[in-house]
């Protein structure tokens, strides 16, 4: 079956993310990490197995999403009691970013309004009519739950979906992996 990528993509990217994975002998050297040095740096952490790769996913996409800051320090120190792989943890909070985070912060906005029906108070609720019909202060104190919600929502979404598809992926990487063995063995 032939790939729908362009040769050498998945390789590419593969590479892309071994430069930008954050490594031990990096962690010893931050300032910030020293004090904790000893729990972070546990050979655990740094393993990735079949639970804790998917423990690390969601938990990136859970600090890359509601942390605006420090997002990958947060992801490793909170990596410590779920057991959850680092590497793995750092490198999914790059969900979030300069391009990705405006839409994200829409539709948080979306789901939020859906859920507290902010919609029902204004008429079409474009946001210049709101801010005119009601003022801004209240209407950034409804859109400001409204997004607060729909983030804390979004997150818990994509952090379950997260978890759901690297299990899957990393089920199916292992059982590509144990074909090929067997096929070996064959021929």
């Amino acid at each position: 079956m032939a790939s729908m990528a362009p040769p050498g993509l998945f390789h590419r990217a593969v590479a892309w993310g071994q430069r930008n994975m954050p490594t031990r002998e990096g962690m010893e050297r931050n300032r910030w990490i020293r004090p904790v040095a000893h729990r972070v740096l546990h050979p655990a952490l740094w393993r990735a197995t079949r639970r804790s790769v998917p423990r690390g996913v969601a938990l990136g996409m859970v600090t890359g999403i509601l942390f605006p800051v420090a997002q990958i320090f947060f992801s490793a120190l909170l990596a410590l009691p779920i057991r959850a792989n680092i590497p793995a943890a750092a490198l999914t909070t790059f969900i979030t970013n300069p391009f990705t985070t405006p839409p994200l912060w829409l539709a948080a906005y979306f789901v939020g309004s859906w859920f507290l029906r902010v919609d029902q108070h204004f008429a079409g609720s474009p946001v210049a009519d709101a801010a005119e019909q009601i003022g801004w202060l209240p209407w950034l104190m409804e859109a400001g739950a409204a997004t607060g919600l729909g983030l804390l929502i979004l997150t818990a979404v994509l952090a379950g979906a997260g978890y759901a598809l690297s299990a899957l992926g990393w089920r199916l990487w292992i059982a590509r992996k144990w074909r090929h063995r067997r096929h070996a063995k064959v021929d």
